[in-house]
C-alpha cells in the first residue's frame, strides 16, 4: 500500500507530482480565467485555487473513465466460452471504480457552472462536505487496492489480451488541451483514487486559508477538511504508510525503510542520486526525465543486496580514489547569488511584480542552490558490494553518515541471503520507488512554501551542561551542527572529558546562524589510535556514541532566558541551554564609558597607554595561534568555549601578570575567540564607521583599476593604528590560509569569519529597502566579506610603501 500523504499543509503544486503526466493540481488557473488577479486578494485567491482543482478534477473523471472503458467489453466475455477474466476477477480489479466515478461527475457537474459564472458571495462548501461525506467509498476501494493490483498483475501475465489492454489504456485529455489522448497503464490508474483523497485534503486547506471565516462556506469546509484528515490519519494507521508489497525472492514482504537524495562520485563527476533502502537491498536511482504525457520514472543506476553490502575499514580506503573538495571561493560566490536572488524575489513580491519574473528569479535560485547541494558535501561515505564494485557518496555531516549506516547495519542482523534481480524484478522495484518515496523533493529552499518560515539570522548561544547513560567509561566528546543553505555544518566541538561515564562540560558557545531551522548534537568516543585515520581527509576515525537533532523554533528560541532542555539519543542523554540574540542586536557596537582594560576601548586609546603600533591582545592571541593552532581544523571557525573567553578578556582587562601562563594552557579555540571578541567590541570598526559607506562603495566597482585605486586609498585614509593593526592581522591570516589542506580555513572562510567583525558599522543606518534579517545578512555582510576578501587575496601591502604612494584619487572621501 503506497504512502498516504497526511500533511494537509503541503502546497498542491509540491504534492501532486504523481504518475501521470500533468494531472498535479494546477497552481495558477487555465487560460481565460480570472485575468488580472492579484495575490493576497482572498476571493480572488479562493477562485484561483477552484479552477485549478477544477481542472485536475476533470482529469480525474477522465481517468476513470478509461479504466471503466474495459470494464464492460469484459463482462460480456465472461459468461462466454473464451473468457478474457472470470466475473469474480474483474468485480476484484475494478472494485468500486463505478461509485467513485458517478461521486465524481456529480461533484464536478455541480461546481463546474458556479466556478465559471464567478460571484464572490457563491456557495460551494456542500459540494465539498457531500464529497467528504462519501469516503466510505474510498476506504472500501484502499482495503481491496493491493488485491486489485495482484489480480491485475497475475492476469496480465496469463492472458496475453489483458495484458495488452491494461499497458495501453487511453486517456482523453482536457477540453482545451491539443493532445485528444494519452496513453496510461492500469497500474497507474488504479493508484489515482489514493492520491486524490490527499489532493483533495491540500485544496481544502487552500480553500480555508483563502475564505473569510464569515463567509457561509467556512464551516461547511471546515467540517469537510477535518472528516478528510480523519479518514487519512484512519487509513494511515490501518497500512504503515511508505511501506509497500513488492515481494522478496524469499517470498516475504519488501519494504521500504529508508530514501533520500545523496551525492555520488561517479567518473571522478558529482551526481544527485535518490537512494532507496529496502529491508533487504540498497538500490541507487536517478529520476528519468520524461516527455509530458508519460508518468514520471526512475532509472536504476545500481543496487546491492544487504548480504554483499559491506563497509571498507579505513585503511581500504587508502587504495581509494581521493576526493577533491570544491573550492570555497565557488560555494561562497553560490551563497551570495543565493542570497542576492532571496532579496530580489522579496522586493518582487513587495512590489507585486509579475509572476513571469519572479519565476525566473526562482529558478535561477533553484539552480545555485542545486549547485551548491550537489558541491559542498565532503564526508566520504563508501560501500562496497563484496561481489565487486565500490560506491562513494559524499554527504555534508557526519549525522547522515552515521544514520544510513546504523540503518543498513541494523537490517543486516536479520538472516538475509544474496540474489539477483531480474531485469523483470528490477523494473517492478525501480518502478515502485515513485510511488513509495517518502522524500518528494530536493532538499532546497526554492522548493519551501512562502509560508514557511525561513530560519534564524544571528547568534545561537549554546551551553553543553553534562551527559548520561553511557555504559562503560570513556573518553567522550560532543559537535554541535546547524544548517545552512540545506546542508549541515558543524560549529562548535566541547573539549574531550577522559575517562568518565558522565561527562560535565559546561561549555558555553556561540555558534552563528545563516537561515537556520535545526541543531543537532552528536556524542563522540574520542579515538587515540593512530592506525585509524581515515585517509579521505586525514582525521582519525571516532566513534559516534548518539545523536539528536532539535528544530529551533523561534518563539522558544527568540526570549531573553535561557532555555534548558535534555536531546536523547541511543540512551544517552545530553544536557544542554541555549538562547538566541538576532544579526542586529549581536552587531551592535556600544560605544564605552571607560578607559580602563582594553576591551570596548578606542584602539588609539590603547596602543598610546602601551605604547605600541599594534594593541598586546592582538599580538598575543595571534602569536598563540600561530604557534599551536595553526593546523587546528576549524580554526577561527570553531567556537571557543565562552567562558573561557571571558576569562581571558579579564586577564587581557586586568593587565595581569599571569597572561602569557594562562594563554599557553589555554584551549587555543578560546584565544582564537578572544581575538574576534576583542575586534567585535571595539567602541568602532576597525575599518571605522567614517569610511564604511565608501568601502562599500569601492568593493562594488567592476573596472579593476579603478577598484584597486579606491581600495588603496580608503586603507590610506585610515588612522596609523587601525591601519597598521589591520595589516597585521592581514598577513596573520594568510598565513593561516596557507595551511589549508590541514586545518580547511581558506580565505573565503576567513573573509566570512573576520569580514562583519571588522567592518559593521557602529548603528547600522535603517535602509528602506531592507526587509528582514535575511535581507540585512544578504546586503550588507556579503559586501563586508567581499571587503576583507580583496585585501587577503591582493599581494602584500606594506604600511610605508602604502603612505609613499599616493595614487591619483580624485574622490575625496
Amino acid at each position: 500500500m503506497p504512502y498516504i500523504d497526511e500533511s494537509p499543509t503541503m502546497s498542491p503544486q509540491l504534492s501532486a507530482r504523481s504518475q501521470g503526466g500533468g494531472d498535479g493540481v494546477s497552481p495558477t488557473p487555465p487560460e481565460g480565467l480570472a485575468p488580472g488577479v492579484e495575490a493576497g486578494k482572498g476571493l480572488e485567491m479562493r477562485k484561483l485555487v477552484l479552477s485549478g482543482f477544477l481542472a485536475s478534477e476533470e482529469i480525474y473523471i477522465n481517468q476513470l473513465e478509461a479504466l471503466l472503458l474495459p470494464m464492460k467489453p469484459l463482462k460480456a466475455t465472461a459468461t462466454t466460452s473464451q473468457p478474457v477474466l472470470t466475473i469474480q476477477q474483474i468485480e476484484t480489479i475494478f472494485y468500486k471504480i463505478q461509485d467513485i466515478y458517478e461521486i465524481h461527475k456529480e461533484f464536478y457537474d455541480n461546481l463546474c457552472p458556479k466556478v465559471q459564472q464567478w460571484d464572490s458571495q457563491v456557495t460551494m462548501g456542500h459540494l465539498f462536505q457531500k464529497l467528504a461525506s462519501q469516503l466510505g467509498v474510498y476506504k472500501a476501494f484502499v482495503d481491496n487496492y493491493k488485491v486489485a493490483l495482484e489480480t491485475a498483475e497475475k492476469c496480465s501475465q496469463s492472458n496475453n489480451q489483458f495484458q495488452k489492454i491494461s499497458e495501453e489504456l487511453k486517456v482523453k485529455g482536457p477540453k482545451d488541451s491539443k493532445d485528444s489522448h494519452t496513453s496510461v497503464t492500469m497500474e497507474a490508474l488504479l493508484y489515482k483514487p489514493i492520491d486524490r483523497v490527499t489532493r483533495s485534503t491540500l485544496v481544502l486547506h487552500d480553500l480555508l486559508k483563502h475564505t473569510p471565516v464569515d463567509h457561509p462556506d467556512y464551516p461547511l469546509l471546515q467540517d469537510a477538511l477535518r472528516i478528510s484528515q480523519n479518514f487519512l490519519s484512519s487509513i494511515n494507521e490501518d497500512i504503515d504508510p511508505r511501506r509497500t508489497a513488492v515481494t522478496t525472492p524469499k517470498g516475504e514482504t519488501r519494504q521500504l525503510v529508508k530514501d533520500g537524495f545523496l551525492v555520488e562520485v561517479s567518473e571522478s563527476s558529482r551526481k544527485l542520486r535518490h537512494v532507496f533502502l529496502f529491508t533487504d537491498v540498497l538500490l541507487c536511482a536517478k529520476l528519468k526525465k520524461t516527455s509530458a504525457g508519460k508518468h514520471q520514472q526512475y532509472d536504476c543506476k545500481w543496487y546491492i543486496p544487504l548480504a554483499d553490502l559491506v563497509f571498507p575499514s579505513p585503511e581500504e580506503s587508502e587504495a581509494s580514489p581521493q576526493v577533491h573538495p570544491f573550492p570555497d571561493h565557488e560555494l561562497e560566490d553560490m551563497k551570495m547569488k543565493i542570497s542576492a536572488l532571496k532579496s530580489e524575489i522579496q522586493k518582487e513580491k513587495a512590489n507585486k511584480g509579475q509572476s513571469r519574473a519572479i519565476e525566473r528569479l526562482k529558478k535561477k535560485m533553484f539552480e545555485n542552490e542545486f549547485l551548491l547541494l550537489l558541491n559542498s558535501p565532503t564526508i566520504p561515505f563508501r560501500i562496497h558490494n563484496r561481489n565487486g564494485k565500490s560506491y562513494l557518496f559524499l554527504l555534508s555531516s557526519d549525522y547522515e553518515r552515521s544514520e544510513w549506516r546504523e540503518a543498513i547495519q541494523k537490517l543486516q542482523k536479520k538472516d538475509l541471503q544474496a540474489f539477483v534481480l531480474s531485469s523483470v524484478e528490477l523494473q517492478v522495484l525501480t518502478g515502485s520507488c515513485f510511488k513509495l518515496r517518502t522524500v518528494h523533493n530536493i532538499p532546497v529552499t526554492s522548493n519551501k512554501d512562502d509560508d514557511e518560515s525561513p530560519g534564524l539570522y544571528g547568534f545561537l548561544h549554546v551551553i553543553v551542561h553534562s551527559a548520561k547513560g553511557f555504559k562503560q567509561s570513556a573518553n567522550l566528546y560532543c559537535t554541535l551542527e546547524v544548517d545552512s543553505f540545506g546542508y549541515f555544518v558543524s560549529k562548535a566541538k566541547t573539549r574531550v572529558f577522559r575517562d568518565t561515564a558522565e561527562p560535565k562540560w559546561d561549555e558555553e558557545f556561540e555558534i552563528e546562524l545563516e537561515g537556520s531551522q535545526s541543531l543537532r548534537i552528536l556524542c563522540y568516543e574520542k579515538c587515540y589510535d593512530k592506525t585509524k585515520v581515515n585517509k579521505d581527509n586525514n582525521e582519525i576515525v571516532d566513534k559516534i556514541m548518539g545523536k539528536g537533532q532539535i528544530q529551533l523554533d523561534p518563539q522558544t528560541v527568540e526570549t531573553k532566558n535561557w532555555h534548558t532542555d535534555v536531546i536523547e539519543m541511543n540512551g544517552i542523554k545530553v544536557e544542554f541551554s541555549m538562547k538566541f540574540t538576532s544579526r542586529d542586536m549581536s552587531l551592535k557596537r556600544t560605544p564605552s564609558k571607560k578607559q580602563t582594560g582594553v576591551f570596548g576601548v578606542k584602539i588609539s586609546v590603547v596602543t598610546k597607554r602601551e605604547r605600541s603600533k599594534v594593541p598586546y591582545i592582538v599580538r598575543q592571541c595571534v602569536e598563540e595561534v600561530e604557534k599551536r593552532g595553526i593546523e587546528e581544523v576549524g580554526i577561527y571557525r570553531i567556537s571557543g568555549v565562552a567562558t573561557d573567553i571571558q576569562a581571558l578578556k579579564a586577564v587581557f582587562d586586568a593587565n595581569n601578570k599571569d597572561i602569557l601562563l594562562m594563554l599557553s594552557d589555554m584551549d587555543i579555540n578560546a584565544i582564537a575567540g578572544t581575538l574576534k571578541l576583542y575586534f567585535r567590541e571595539l567602541p568602532e570598526p576597525l575599518l571605522t564607521d567614517r569610511l564604511y559607506p565608501a568601502f562599500m562603495e569601492g568593493i562594488a566597482l567592476s573596472d579593476p583599476a579603478a577598484k584597486e585605486n579606491c581600495m588603496m586609498h580608503l586603507l590610506r585614509s585610515l588612522p596609523d593604528p587601525n591601519l597598521i593593526t589591520f595589516l597585521f592581522l592581514l598577513e596573520h591570516l594568510k598565513r593561516v590560509a596557507e595551511k589549508e589542506p590541514i586545518n580547511k580555513m581558506s580565505l573565503h572562510n576567513l573573509a566570512t569569519v573576520f569580514g562583519p567583525t571588522l567592518l559593521r558599522p557602529s548603528e547600522v543606518e535603517s535602509k528602506a529597502h531592507v526587509t528582514s534579517a535575511a535581507d540585512i545578512w544578504s546586503h550588507d555582510v556579503m559586501a563586508q566579506v567581499q571587503v576583507l576578501l580583496y585585501y587577503l587575496q591582493h599581494p602584500p601591502i606594506s604600511f610605508a610603501e602604502l603612505k609613499r604612494n599616493t595614487l591619483y584619487f580624485s574622490t575625496d572621501v
